[in-house]
């Protein structure tokens, strides 16, 4: 079974444009949850853009207050390299405060509007190590962003992380052209190497109801993919609930 982790960011981006607390990301969780999907994401920046360092802290203790936990994985990304500012006390710590299930480790800076690429294996290895350690002694399984095609994906391997996450805007904008052969067999070779040298395989970026069934199809035996973007969007349209439902029946099809 191919796990749906609905990312809550765009709740918050809506709920920053007014300054107030509504509409509240953790009522967002909560709606998903009770629809049936098998976990939360949330990505927090330095700035504080959308998810906010309380946020964060307020959903990981929902999960645990009401044994969600158990059933839900909470999903925490966000950049190890990116130092502490404000009260915005570093990834680490965050990942420590929180107690996530999965810390998924992404190299985006403050100019990127959102996540637009992957880890740099060959150059980034060495400072990836020692962190990567770090999280998994404080107990989160570790995925790193990974580009489809990337040249040393079993690097991730050696490093000490359990997962990939492939980076699927490349595939998504392939498939909205209506070309998208090439790119999605960048994604199954990924993930082919990755599995082979005994790494599970999550994926995410701009994935849709258009695009996932033929992701899913393609690679059956994707661990989890984490949505966010699209569904707030379609949500909008159709309702919170149905939309993570019609996810999961996706899934369920592949």
């Amino acid at each position: 079974m191919t796990a749906l982790s609905v990312n809550i960011n765009k709740i918050a981006v809506l709920r920053n444009s007014r300054g107030h607390a509504e509409p509240d990301p953790l009522k967002a969780a909560r709606v998903a949850i009770d629809a049936g999907c098998h976990g939360i994401t949330v990505h927090p920046r330095p700035d504080q853009r959308h998810i906010r360092v309380d946020d964060v802290l307020r959903v990981g203790a929902m999960l645990r207050s009401d044994g969600s936990a158990t059933a839900v994985e909470y999903n925490l990304e966000g950049n190890p390299f990116a130092p502490p500012r404000g009260n915005y006390p570093g990834f680490i710590e965050l990942v420590r405060a929180a107690r996530p299930a999965q810390a998924t480790l992404v190299p985006d800076g403050d100019a990127q509007i959102t996540s637009d690429h992957g880890f740099d294996l060959a150059q980034d290895a060495a400072r990836l190590m020692p962190l990567v350690r770090e999280l998994k002694a404080i107990g989160c399984r570790v995925s790193l962003f990974i580009d489809a095609g990337c040249a040393d994906v079993e690097r991730a391997a050696e490093i000490g992380a359990d997962r990939i996450e492939i980076y699927t805007e490349p595939y998504a904008n392939a498939f909205a052209g209506g070309d998208y052969a090439a790119a999605l067999a960048d994604c199954v070779r990924t993930a082919e190497r990755a599995c082979a040298a005994g790494l599970g395989v999550n994926a995410g970026h701009d994935l849709n109801q258009r695009n996932l069934g033929a992701l899913k199809q393609a690679i059956p035996f994707l661990a989890e993919v984490s949505i966010g973007h699209a569904l707030i969007g379609e949500a909008l349209y159709d309702g919170l609930a149905p939309t993570v439902r019609a996810y999961l029946a996706i899934l369920a099809a592949g």
